[in-house]
């Protein structure tokens, strides 16, 4: 089986809009949907036919496009429960679900913490995930219904994925998180370095995306409670890694 294109695009302010496409049966998903527009002129550019859209989370940067393109398209609509209103599913996967993308198989996690209903999209064949908000570059979203135990088991799950996988997050946040995560752990070289990287990607106005998990691992330090510069840092050496990881979450909520 060929590997999946996968074409990255701006779309609103900071979103991303990401299309997968399977170039032997012609299927073709939006990860989320943040804007119509954009999404159909990107598939217009690479010639594709939309048909499905795979959803992470109900909130309206994510799904606000569905209802345009399944008007246009006729695609079919997968998601997680939380979104069924927001996105008109035609499907609803959680926990332990998997779905069948033309051959190419979606594992589908549960990562409560940004939402309760919060899901990911992992294809292991194909060495990708699909993160929504749950993990950014170098940060991760922003816990608004869920607890910082739950944000911190999800991310603890992604961070455990095969570390050559390549990660597609749902907004373009990495120069911010990047600052932010010199304040927690700056003698990590790996973070000085992607921190360089992504302040070089950002001045050509290239985007800092996608990641991987093992560049996440060495310097995200929403990955890292257990770094012992961390744990010095904010006083809190030998706690539970929740407890850590709630910190860096409190003190990135306060910058």
């Amino acid at each position: 089986m060929a590997p999946l294109d996968v074409h990255q695009f701006s779309c609103l302010d900071d979103n991303f809009g990401v299309l997968i496409h399977d170039p032997g049966t012609g299927a073709t998903a939006s990860i989320d949907a943040p804007e119509a527009a954009p999404i159909l002129a990107a598939l217009g550019e690479k010639g594709w036919a939309l048909s499905h859209i795979l959803v992470t989370h109900k909130h309206a940067d994510h799904t606000q496009g569905v209802a345009a393109l399944k008007a246009e398209t006729g695609c079919f609509v997968v998601g997680p429960g939380e979104a069924r209103a927001a996105a008109s599913l035609d499907l609803t996967v959680g926990e332990g679900d998997s779905f069948d993308f033309s051959g190419h198989v979606a594992k589908v996690f549960a990562t409560p913490g940004h939402t309760l209903g919060h899901i990911v999209y992992w294809l292991e064949r194909d060495e990708v995930l699909f993160a929504g908000d749950t993990l950014f570059s170098l940060g991760c979203g922003r816990v608004f219904e869920g607890t910082f135990a739950q944000m911190w088991s999800s991310l603890e799950r992604l961070g455990g994925l095969p570390p050559e996988t390549t990660v597609y997050c749902g907004h373009e946040y990495t120069q911010a998180n990047a600052r932010f995560a010199m304040t927690i752990e700056p003698g990590n070289a790996a973070l000085t370095a992607r921190t360089a990287e992504v302040d070089r990607l950002r001045a050509a106005g290239n985007a800092t995306l996608p990641t991987t998990i093992g560049a996440e691992r060495e310097a995200n330090p929403f990955l890292r409670p257990d770094s012992a510069e961390i744990q010095e840092r904010l006083g809190l050496v030998g706690q539970p890694l929740a407890e850590v990881f709630a910190e860096i979450r409190r003190r990135k909520d306060r910058g």
